[in-house]
C-alpha cells in the first residue's frame, strides 16, 4: 500500500482512548467495589459493624463524592483533560490503596497487640463500640480520598468524548466506556473475595487501587486533543469535527468560549440533566453498594461463597452485555429513522426506564430461586447503565464542549446527594427492620425481606419519574448559544 492511499483512509485513534476511558471506568468501579464486597464477611467481624456502620460510610462517601462533584468538572476545565484526569486517577488510587491501613491504626490507637485480639472483643461491650466508632471514622476519612479522585473520572471522561466523537457517535462510545462500570463490577466478585480471603482484606484494597497507577503511564503516552495528536489524520480529524460550526483551519481554531459556573444554573437543560441524576443515580449506587448484602442478609449466600459470587456474577454480566446496546439505540433512530439527537436520545431513554419497573417483581420471585432476583437486578442495572450514556450525551448535545465538565460535575453532585440518601437511609432501615423482625412488614415480607422490597419499589419506578420531569423541562432540542 502506497503512502499517499494510507493517507486517504481515516484513522481510529478515538476508539483506542475509548479503551482506555473504559479501562478507567473499570478500575474506577473496582476500588469502590472493594469495600462493598469485603465489610460484611472480612471487614465487620473484626471492627462489629452493623449494617447503619455500613450505610454511614457508603452515605458520607456520596455525600463527598456529591459535594466535590460540583466543582470537580470546573476543575476539569480549568487544567484540561490530560493533567485532570492523571491527578484524578492518582488520588483515587491513593486513597484506595489507604484503606489497608484502617486496621492497623485502629489497632494502634486501641493499644491492641493483633488482629486476634480485635477479633476477641465481644460484641456490644464499650470497648468494641469505641473499635467501631474509630474504625467508621477512618474508613470514612479514605473514602474522602477515594471521592475526591473519582469525581474526576466522569468529567474527564465526557469532555474527552465530546472532544473526539461527532454527536451521533457519542452515546454509543459513552456506552462503550460507560460499561466499564458494569465490568468492574463483573470483574469484583471474582477477584476481590478471594484475594481476601487469601491474603486478608487489606491486601484486596492495595492490589486492585495498584492498577490506577498502571493506567496513568498509558494516559501519559496516548492523550493529545486530536488536533495535536499524532495519532489522528486529516481524515479523522475531519470526521471528529463534524458538526463543528467553525470553518477556520484547524490550526487557527481558537479556544471555546466557557459558560461562568454560576450561570450554568440559569439554564434549563442544566436542571434537566441535574433532575436526571437525582433520581436514577441513587439506584445504581444502591445495587453497588448493597447487593453483596442482600443475598447474604436475605439468601445467605456470602461474598466469598460459590453461590454468592456466582450470583452476582451473574448479575453484572447482565449488566455489562446489554448495556452496550443501549448506547446503540439512539445512533438507530438518528441515522435510520432520521430523528434529531436529542430527540433520539429522550425516545430510547423512555424505552429504559419501563425496564427498571421488573426490580417490584425481584423480592416475589426470590422467593422461589435467588437465580430470579439476580437476573431481573441485573436488567435493570443494564437499563440504567444504558440510560446513564444516554443522559451524559445529553450534555454534548446542548451545551459548548468548554462547559460540558462543568455541568457533568454538577449532575454528578445531584446524583450523589440522591446516593448518599438512598444509602444511608437504607442502611438505617435495615437494622430497624432487621431488629423490629415479623412488626415489620411490606407487601407480604417481614424483617430485612420487607425492606429491601420497599427501596426495590422505589428503584422501579425513579426513571419513569425522572424522564418526565425531564421531558417537561426541555421537551425539545435546544443548543445553548454563548
Amino acid at each position: 500500500m502506497t503512502k499517499e492511499l494510507k493517507q486517504d483512509i481515516k484513522t481510529n485513534w478515538r476508539w483506542y482512548l475509548c479503551a482506555l476511558l473504559f479501562a478507567a471506568t473499570t478500575v474506577n468501579y473496582l476500588d469502590r467495589q472493594v469495600l462493598s464486597l469485603t465489610w460484611k464477611d472480612f471487614i465487620a467481624p473484626e471492627f462489629k459493624w452493623t449494617d447503619t456502620d455500613y450505610g454511614m460510610i457508603t452515605g458520607f462517601f456520596s455525600l463527598f463524592y456529591a459535594a466535590i462533584s460540583l466543582f470537580a468538572g470546573k476543575g476539569i476545565d480549568k487544567l484540561g483533560t490530560k493533567k485532570g484526569y492523571l491527578l484524578a486517577i492518582f488520588i483515587w488510587s491513593t486513597g484506595a490503596c489507604l484503606h489497608a491501613g484502617c486496621g492497623w491504626l485502629t489497632m494502634h490507637i486501641e493499644g491492641l497487640p493483633n488482629k486476634e485480639a480485635l477479633m476477641a472483643v465481644q460484641s456490644g461491650s464499650a470497648l468494641a463500640l469505641s473499635i467501631s466508632t474509630i474504625s467508621v471514622y477512618l474508613f470514612i476519612a479514605c473514602r474522602l480520598i477515594l471521592a475526591l479522585g473519582e469525581s474526576g473520572n466522569f468529567p474527564s471522561a465526557i469532555k474527552v468524548t465530546a472532544e473526539y466523537f461527532p454527536k451521533k457517535d457519542r452515546a454509543f462510545a459513552t456506552a462503550i466506556f460507560n460499561s466499564g462500570a458494569s465490568v468492574g463490577a463483573l470483574a469484583a466478585p471474582a477477584t476481590i473475595p478471594f484475594i481476601a480471603k487469601a491474603w486478608g482484606w487489606e491486601s484486596a484494597f492495595i492490589i486492585i487501587g495498584a492498577l490506577g497507577y498502571i493506567w496513568m503511564f498509558f494516559w501519559i503516552k496516548w492523550y493529545d486533543k486530536p488536533q495535536q495528536s499524532k495519532h489522528v489524520n486529516a481524515q479523522e480529524l475531519a470526521y471528529i469535527q463534524q458538526d463543528d460550526d467553525d470553518d477556520a483551519p484547524v490550526e487557527e481554531v481558537k479556544e471555546e468560549k466557557t459558560i461562568p459556573f454560576l450561570k450554568c444554573f440559569t439554564y434549563r437543560q442544566t436542571w434537566e440533566f441535574i433532575c436526571g441524576k437525582f433520581f436514577t443515580d441513587g439506584v445504581w449506587w444502591f445495587l453497588l453498594f448493597w447487593v453483596p448484602a442482600y443475598f447474604s442478609d436475605v439468601y445467605h449466600y456470602a461474598s466469598a461463597s460459590k453461590e454468592g459470587a456466582t450470583l452476582i456474577f451473574i448479575l453484572y454480566l447482565i449488566v455489562t452485555v446489554l448495556s452496550i446496546f443501549g448506547g446503540y439505540l439512539p445512533k438507530i433512530f438518528v441515522e435510520k429513522k432520521h430523528m434529531e439527537p436529542y430527540s433520539g436520545r429522550m425516545r430510547a431513554m423512555l424505552i429504559f426506564a419501563f425496564f427498571p419497573l421488573l426490580a417490584l417483581l425481584a423480592q416475589p420471585l426470590g422467593q422461589y430461586s435467588a437465580l430470579f432476583p439476580a437476573v431481573i437486578i441485573g436488567i435493570a442495572g443494564a437499563a440504567h447503565q444504558s440510560w446513564s450514556a444516554n443522559l451524559y450525551s445529553t450534555i454534548g448535545d446542548m451545551f459548548p464542549k468548554s462547559t460540558v465538565a462543568s455541568i457533568t460535575g454538577i449532575g454528578t453532585m445531584a446524583g450523589g446527594v440522591a446516593s448518599y440518601l438512598i444509602n444511608q437511609g437504607s442502611g438505617i432501615l435495615f437494622d430497624y427492620a432487621d431488629h423490629a423482625g415479623k412488626m415489620f412488614t411490606f407487601f407480604g415480607f417481614e424483617g430485612k425481606p420487607a425492606a429491601y422490597m420497599m427501596v426495590f419499589c422505589y428503584c422501579g419506578v425513579a426513571y419513569l419519574v425522572a424522564w418526565c420531569i425531564m421531558k417537561a423541562l426541555v421537551p425539545k432540542y435546544k443548543k445553548i448559544e454563548l
